[in-house]
């Protein structure tokens, strides 16, 4: 279980998929992007823009029942993109790998590229923007509201009383 949290706001992500796009820059011309949803739909659109992309395909991979790890199954292919030959594959973390495994043996010939990556999934991208460590839970800003959190004062003196 993780014991740390890094919160990604909507800015920081914009900047990584940018970030991301620039890297894959020398890979163009391309056919399109595989989105690994749910988590790589938005750094794919982001870096759709930005490389001139309009052919975006989705792979949706399950691995949790609930809050339990199971089977992978695939329950949407990416069927334009075939063995993924002139595909880009974008996805938001790559953490265990157990996701990345199963759309890598479904795209063999696509480049693998994700925003941020786990020592124990790493190897399975191509490219990465920023390495967390095994023991980070990444807060991504579709998983996290703004909530109003009272001045420290107040609530010290609450405390105190």
């Amino acid at each position: 279980m993780a014991v740390n949290y890094a919160t990604v706001t909507w800015d920081q992500l914009h900047r990584d998929a940018r970030a991301l796009a620039e890297a894959l820059m020398p890979k163009m011309p391309i056919k399109g992007i595989v989105a690994v949803t749910r988590g790589g739909l938005i750094p794919a659109a982001i870096a759709a823009r930005e490389l001139g992309c309009r052919l975006i395909e989705t792979i949706s991979v399950v691995t949790y029942d609930e809050e339990n790890m199971g089977k992978p199954q695939i329950i949407k292919e990416p069927v334009a993109a075939g063995d993924g030959e002139g595909f880009l594959i974008i996805d938001d973390l790559v953490d265990s790998g157990v996701t990345a495994r199963v759309v890598r043996e479904k795209l063999p010939k696509a480049y693998f590229a994700c925003l941020y990556a786990k020592p124990a999934g790493k190897e399975l991208t191509d490219l990465f923007i920023t390495e967390v460590p095994q023991d980070t839970w990444v807060l991504f800003p579709w998983d996290t509201a703004p909530l109003f959190v009272p001045p420290l004062a107040k609530s010290k003196k609450s405390m105190a009383d």
